[in-house]
């Protein structure tokens, strides 16, 4: 019996993350097509045939259709400070990480997306203001992240010092992606130009946090 209600609860939470997934993926589509300000929850319903209450249920704010990978981009670089490896500090792990991400392997990471999608986020005022907000969601989680892994105390600024300065190294990096590919730059010159600016932004901070958060064995 046990076994048999977990399988419905696993059936039920795939049949929630589908829905959930194609909403996202509707949407987007339509904004790309037609605008973010010009496309409505009706219209999404009706496209994805379920209801409005549906549509608001999976995503409360309208921008987060858009970002619907929202929990994983706030924390990319607290993840990526959590499982560096011994002996690697937290900005030779996110260095890493990041030149790891591109080619397509973490997209969410490093900030390639499609043409379209890279315009539309670019285009409107209240996507690029939520986008600020995840900058400042991630950054915060890797403060926290740092404060865990240096054993900080609550009155020490160090970790949020450090994570405001790693966090703006990847900001960076990831609008410079952003642009090239809202110019259409194939994708190789994209990835060979965040190579070179990852290494160039995280070495800049190399002097000062190059031994910072450093994982012990």
């Amino acid at each position: 019996m046990g076994s048999m209600q977990g399988s419905g609860t696993g059936l039920r939470e795939r049949k929630k993350q589908q829905t959930r997934e194609r909403l996202a993926h509707v949407a987007t589509l339509l904004f790309i097509e037609k605008g973010f300000d010009n496309v409505t929850i009706s219209d999404i319903a009706e496209a994805v045939g379920v209801s409005k209450m549906t549509v608001t249920n999976y995503f409360p704010l309208k921008e987060d259709l858009v970002f619907d990978a929202h929990d994983l981009a706030v924390d990319s670089l607290a993840r990526t400070v959590r499982e560096r490896v011994t002996g690697e500090s937290a900005c030779h792990a996110l260095h890493r990480a990041y030149v790891a991400g591109l080619g397509g392997a973490d997209p969410v990471l490093t900030g390639h997306a499609s043409p379209g999608f890279a315009r539309l986020v670019h285009d409107s005022a209240r996507l690029r203001a939520r986008e600020r907000e995840i900058d400042e969601q991630r950054e915060q989680a890797l403060a926290e992240a740092l404060a865990t892994a240096t054993g900080a105390a609550g009155h020490d600024l160090t970790p949020c010092l450090a994570a405001a300065q790693l966090a703006a190294a990847h900001r960076v990096v990831f609008r410079l992606v952003r642009r090239l590919v809202r110019s259409e730059t194939p994708a190789a010159e994209v990835d060979g130009a965040a190579a070179v600016a990852a290494r160039e932004a995280f070495a800049l901070l190399e002097p000062v946090l190059g031994r910072y958060a450093v994982r012990e064995a």
